[in-house]
């Protein structure tokens, strides 16, 4: 399959170059000194599963690449103004665009460029980031995509989702295709949005967060209300989701930091809009109160571009 990734970071490299490593015909539409330095010298990937690099392609047009099998979207949401305009170049007749951002809001996004009969949907599990440029860091062993279609009334996987399985997990991807991926979608959403938001309002990672009796009731307040809002999309959660999601939060690692937490303490914007954000909205819309969401949102959203020029350090 031909594929090509909006976004060479993290996720999109390690992804795109684990596909290039498997035989995958694999493009990257990335931007400056990460762009020079994959074009020039491969992408590397280091981490505790053990170190590669590949070569692949690399463009900033689009148009130079032209239509592929499967484009994959993995830019955080605040670059979607740019990121969007880049896919259709790559799209033809038969092109499905998958998007596996953080948030609920990215289907929309991207079929209000493709359409809807284009788009399907994902969420990923993974621990990455640029190291340098044309270098890509893994911190954990998860490479969790669960993806399928997002639009209409669906009951079966679907033939062009089948198809792309087994190529992901040929290329040691942990691959898993479903019918219906907004079930999937909302799952994570309802641990992810507060995660982020805990761990982005204190400055801290999730063992603080986690050990301290009060903070860890309010963080399963705010995944109860996500739950609701997710319930009022008419999303059907487990019976058993608040105590699944309290058994993952004791397993992870003290010093567990959310990449919203990550941007932030690099000075970069962060995905509150797509979170938090997007909680409020969508509990104000349906008449779900979302008050320590909210709350959380409003301490967040002064930093949505980045370092805030009115702060006092």
């Amino acid at each position: 399959m031909r594929f090509a990734f909006i976004g060479a970071g993290g996720v999109g490299g390690y992804y795109g170059a684990m596909l290039a490593r498997s035989g995958q015909d694999v493009t990257v539409i990335a931007r400056g000194a990460h762009l020079d330095a994959i074009r020039q010298h491969g992408l590397r990937i280091v981490g505790p599963m053990g170190d590669f690099a590949v070569r692949m392609g690399a463009e900033s047009d689009p148009a130079h690449v032209g239509a592929v099998d499967v484009v994959i979207l993995t830019v955080k949401t605040y670059d979607n103004a740019t990121a969007l305009p880049l896919i259709p170049p790559l799209v033809g007749p038969q092109t499905v665009v998958l998007t596996i951002q953080n948030g609920v809001d990215s289907a929309d996004e991207v079929a209000a460029v493709v359409g809807e009969r284009q788009t399907i949907a994902g969420s990923t599990y993974i621990a990455t980031g640029i190291e340098s440029p044309g270098v890509i860091r893994q911190t954990g062993t998860h490479r969790r995509i669960v993806f399928g279609e997002c639009f209409g009334s669906t009951t079966a996987i679907s033939e062009r989702v089948a198809a792309i399985e087994p190529v992901l997990r040929a290329a040691d991807i942990d691959a898993t295709a479903v019918a219906d991926a907004r079930q999937a979608i909302w799952e994570k959403f309802t641990y992810l949005a507060p995660m982020a938001a805990f761990t982005g309002a204190s400055r801290l990672p999730m063992g603080p967060i986690w050990s301290d009796a009060f903070i860890r009731s309010t963080f399963l307040d705010a995944v109860a209300e996500v739950a609701r809002v997710a319930v009022a999309h008419g999303f059907v959660l487990p019976a058993d989701h608040l105590e699944r999601t309290h058994r993952y939060c004791e397993r992870l690692p003290p010093d567990t930091r959310s990449s919203l937490l990550i941007d932030l303490s690099l000075g970069k914007r962060i995905e509150v809009e797509a979170l938090q954000g997007s909680v409020v909205r969508r509990g104000r819309a349906t008449g779900v109160p979302t008050p320590v969401m909210a709350a959380l949102y409003a301490v967040l959203k002064p930093w949505a571009d980045g370092p805030n020029p009115a702060a006092v350090s």
